[in-house]
């Protein structure tokens, strides 16, 4: 497997209200960072809906894609969020058929689509982490509360052009717990 990759989890799938713009949230499986991507609203009603368990009566474009791939014989094994160039991140897919490897590249909005219609790992390059995650090594240690809210993930931002997510987390409605409202 590729070296300095980080395994995420999608945390959650959010609008933000003042500019219903969508955000998807990738959630570090180890520790509390995030990764915040923009993501278009058809991408992000997809990815939800999976996420809610709901089945559309015909097949969206994602679940089209996937069941295409199964019935050509070829499986998804992981989507990588592998860079982030000119605030653009970039995604690939890695496919599995008769033994070989196929690497596709995608928008990360399609590839996690159809990494939570596979059920498959999700992976951050580290590089791309070391852009633009928030949070890290020490969020919520020694502050007795193990459900810290999302609100002090904006203090080790590398890059300040990223000040636009650590707004947009902080401007969710989460409760004490660290569960916001989904949309």
């Amino acid at each position: 497997m590729d070296d300095g990759l980080v395994e995420m989890v999608v945390e959650s799938v959010r609008v933000h209200m003042l500019s219903s713009r969508h955000v998807v949230i990738l959630k570090e499986a180890a520790r509390d960072r995030y990764l915040p991507i923009w993501i278009g609203p058809w991408e992000a009603s997809a990815i939800a809906m999976k996420l809610q368990g709901l089945t559309p009566e015909r097949p969206l474009t994602h679940d089209l894609f996937a069941t295409t791939l199964v019935e050509l014989g070829a499986r998804i094994d992981r989507v990588i969020i592998s860079e982030l160039a000119d605030e653009t991140f970039h995604a690939r897919i890695v496919l599995e058929r008769d033994g070989r490897t196929v690497e596709v590249d995608a928008r990360p909005s399609d590839a996690l689509a159809l990494a939570v219609r596979a059920g498959v790992r999700i992976y951050a390059s580290e590089a791309v982490l070391e852009q633009a995650a928030l949070g890290g090594e020490g969020l919520g240690e020694g502050e007795g509360d193990e459900g810290s809210t999302l609100e002090a993930t904006g203090e080790n931002i590398v890059d300040p052009r990223l000040d636009v997510f650590r707004d947009f987390v902080n401007s969710l409605d989460m409760d004490a717990e660290g569960e916001g409202r989904q949309s």
